[in-house]
């Protein structure tokens, strides 16, 4: 089911939720019942509630954006040390150089058209992807200069080599949820009681009111699938994407 459906079906529901409990209440509350008369207390603790979710949703938001901010990150770190590569080895003679490239663009395709789908559906990379970018790390450091020109490269190439290990490790690391099941407990718990205070205050079924408690409820579901998508970098319709691989190697197709 594609993501903007789950969002859409998700929102209607909160708003259907919220709509049927008021218009159930209205019909089964008192005849003589009060509904313009609130408790000070209820709408104190009304407003509080809603304070601290919104502080808990923005440190949640900003959790899963920075994670998924880091994965982007580790995902132009990789493709930059790799293009470094391919364009360094310039300087070896033609048949080491262009196996180098080759094997750099077999592993950069590899990781765009087959891994990608990978870490999207298991949430984790492939054994074919490591023997591959060992066998680019294998080319570089099994080389012996023969000039002192290709000793100058020959460090650097080997420090870029270790950035782009570095960096698919990370990657590795970073394929699953980032925030802990305790937090999912609390964020829909939390949820659940903010929209459920709406009926405290005793709210009537005037179209107004009804409208204003389904848009509280949907922005509430908007802002939890907002984490969600966040929460899993490499693995949802907004996590991190191929683009620096895409950019920097436009020969591999995605």
């Amino acid at each position: 089911m594609p993501e903007w459906l789950v969002l859409t079906l998700a929102m209607l529901a909160a708003c259907a939720v919220v709509v049927v409990i008021t218009l159930v209440r209205h019909r089964r509350a008192a005849a003589d019942e009060d509904i313009t008369e609130t408790p000070d207390v209820i709408e104190y603790m009304t407003m509080w509630i809603g304070v601290v979710y919104a502080i808990v949703l923005g440190l949640a938001i900003a959790g899963v954006w920075e994670a998924r901010s880091a994965a982007q990150d580790q995902v132009q770190t990789e493709a930059v040390a790799l293009h470094e590569i391919s364009e360094r080895v310039r300087v070896y003679p033609p048949e080491i150089r262009e196996r180098i490239r080759d094997d750099v663009n077999a592993y950069v395709g590899h990781v765009v058209t087959t891994e990608w789908k990978v870490m999207h559906e298991s949430g984790e990379v492939t054994e074919r992807g490591t023997v591959l970018l060992d066998r680019v790390r294998a080319d570089v450091t099994d080389y012996e200069p023969r000039s002192d020109f290709e000793a100058q490269a020959y460090q650097p190439l080997v420090d870029q080599v270790a950035a782009a290990d570095q960096a698919r490790t990370s990657r590795a690391e970073s394929t699953g949820a980032t925030m802990p099941g305790v937090v999912w407990f609390g964020l829909i718990i939390g949820g659940a009681v903010t929209i459920g205070m709406i009926f405290a205050l005793q709210i009537r079924r005037t179209p107004r009111e009804l409208i204003l408690a389904g848009l509280f409820s949907a922005l509430i579901a908007f802002l939890l699938f907002l984490i969600w998508d966040f929460d899993s970098p490499y693995s949802r319709g907004l996590g991190a994407s191929t683009d620096p691989f895409l950019n920097l190697f436009p020969g591999v197709k995605d």
